[in-house]
């Protein structure tokens, strides 16, 4: 018996995401053409359009279908020139947008510069003590924010503060959408320098023929999973996953929850057993049966310490031996509690040779 338990990697494909497709591969049209086939897969664009706009608060022209966020990523970093100076992450950024850094943003001093905050870290879970997107508020005079709200968006509802981000950037597969398709948001009065030229698609934002099975699983999920987040669905979530967190911490005091003093989303819990190497938990649980993650799935097979946690004043070692918990709308107490005995059994066994 598998349980799924890393639903911040990848989300499985909603039903109404799989449905929409399905309806999407009946359209032979090709959404520039004028004629009544092209239209249809058209509608099917603009209809995914707007249900990605109404879950994340924003106007369905502000959004731009890409190939994935970390397309979109490339573009919001495609737009530093219009703001002039560099481009600057957090340490904790995903690397879709920490790997473009050119200059640490407590070294940025009054620079000019396009900074990258995520709206929710996908490792921790840790997100702004009152729970908005990062805007124009959270940086220095003169700068602009590109928010990731990937792990936000579909368990949170997508509040702003006082100012909202210049950019946004999502994905369908992080909402139970199909992998293969994110979104670039742009919230400011300008058009977006586009990365693709070609035919004009994407209101000359982003060319090549869009995806309009992806698109329509896109907008689905996001449909889907704006319902769930009003219905309360997460918060029963945040439960199960406090549940496990009691589990664990009851059996060995040493265990450290990353960020539980913290506002995180309801589903995620990083664990750091000192001591125990996190690639080896998930390999040894996942013979149990549990599919979890060591940190961010693009990271994967990467035998290193967190990074993430290294920037917030974990050592090394520590950093290295964290495991990330991820749950999910299907995630049943059951499941949770299978976990965590599972787990408490490996670490009392891996004891003595930690020692």
């Amino acid at each position: 018996m598998r349980t799924y338990l890393d639903h911040n990697a990848t989300t499985p494909l909603r039903g109404q995401a799989r449905k929409a497709m399905a309806e999407a591969m009946d359209v032979m049209g090709n959404p520039s053409s004028v004629h009544a086939e092209g239209r249809a897969a058209k509608l099917m664009i603009e209809r995914a359009r707007v249900q990605v706009a109404e879950l994340i608060g924003c106007l369905p022209t502000q959004v731009i279908f890409t190939g994935s966020a970390t397309e979109a990523a490339a573009m919001a970093v495609a737009q530093k020139h219009k703001h002039g100076g560099v481009f600057s992450a957090l340490a904790t950024e995903h690397d879709c947008l920490g790997a473009w850094s050119e200059q640490p943003v407590a070294e940025l001093n009054g620079v000019q510069a396009l900074v990258a905050v995520s709206a929710a870290n996908s490792e921790t879970g840790i997100m702004r003590p009152d729970g908005a997107v990062p805007g124009q508020d959270a940086v220095a005079e003169g700068q602009s924010v590109v928010s990731d709200i990937t792990q936000l968006a579909g368990k949170m509802p997508v509040v702003y503060g006082a100012a909202r981000p210049a950019y946004m950037i999502l994905s369908a597969h992080k909402l139970g959408g199909p992998k293969g398709v994110g979104a670039f948001i742009n919230l400011t009065a300008d058009d977006p320098t586009p990365l693709l030229i070609g035919g004009g698609q994407e209101q000359n934002r982003r060319s090549g023929t869009e995806n309009t099975i992806g698109i329509a699983g896109f907008g689905a999920a996001a449909a889907a999973a704006a319902q769930d987040v009003a219905s309360g669905r997460w918060e029963e979530i945040e439960e199960l996953r406090n549940i496990l967190e009691s589990a664990l911490a009851a059996s060995e005091k040493k265990t450290i929850f990353v960020g539980k003093a913290a506002r995180r989303l309801p589903n995620t819990s990083c664990i750091i057993a000192e001591g125990w190497k996190g690639e080896t938990q998930v390999m040894q649980m996942d013979l149990a049966g549990f599919a979890i993650s060591a940190g961010s799935a693009c990271s994967s097979g990467k035998v290193k310490a967190s990074t993430v946690l290294q920037a917030m004043d974990y050592d090394e070692g520590q950093a290295a031996s964290a495991i990330r918990v991820s749950l999910g709308l299907e995630t049943t107490k059951e499941d949770v509690m299978r976990f965590a005995d599972t787990w408490r059994a490996k670490y009392d066994k891996h004891q003595p040779r930690a020692a």
